[in-house]
């Protein structure tokens, strides 16, 4: 089984806003660098897609190394999820869990592989960490060119509009 290395970051500007996220992978000496963008999300959604996207690139299953900045990620599917499914993906509180969509398709990736989840504080110069922050930087900027402020706009109320019943909605692999 090959082992990866896998730096994840996402973000927003605004919360909820234009958002992006971006992974870098690395096999041996081996780098793959990728990003995405949403024109309207939210940051947490960012970080789950960072690592969906990322694990999704692998075209085998592989020994997995993933290492986020995001406690809501690290946490969420290490140690809240557990909960979340038995309960019938509602939270301790008797509410839908947020970006259950997501986090559906989250806990599918990572039955193809062994992944081993760690954290490390973003913004602290390590260099895979800081690469993903710089791409998806690049890919909001790149959001906000192509897109003018009415088209953003109402993309952000479309999002809100549809949060409510986006927890409801079954996953489809990527």
């Amino acid at each position: 089984m090959k082992s990866v290395t896998i730096h994840t970051d996402g973000g927003c500007q605004g919360n909820p806003g234009p958002g992006a996220w971006a992974a870098v992978l690395r096999h041996s000496n081996n780098v793959r660098e990728i990003v995405g963008s949403e024109l309207a999300t939210t940051n947490n959604r960012m970080e789950l897609r960072a690592a969906i996207e990322a694990l999704n690139t692998l075209k085998e299953p592989c020994a997995v190394e993933l290492f986020t900045d995001s406690e809501y990620l690290r946490t969420g599917i290490t140690t809240w999820i557990k909960g979340w499914k038995a309960r019938g993906w509602v939270t301790q509180e008797k509410k839908p869990v947020k970006n259950a969509d997501l986090w559906r398709t989250l806990d599918a990736m990572c039955l193809r592989h062994q992944v081993k989840w760690g954290w490390l504080k973003g913004h602290a110069g390590h260099a895979d960490n800081e690469r993903c922050d710089v791409l998806a930087g690049e890919a909001m900027a790149s959001l906000r060119q192509k897109h003018s402020a009415a088209e953003l706009a109402q993309a952000l109320e479309q999002f809100k509009s549809s949060t409510s019943s986006r927890s409801a909605v079954q996953p489809t692999l990527l």
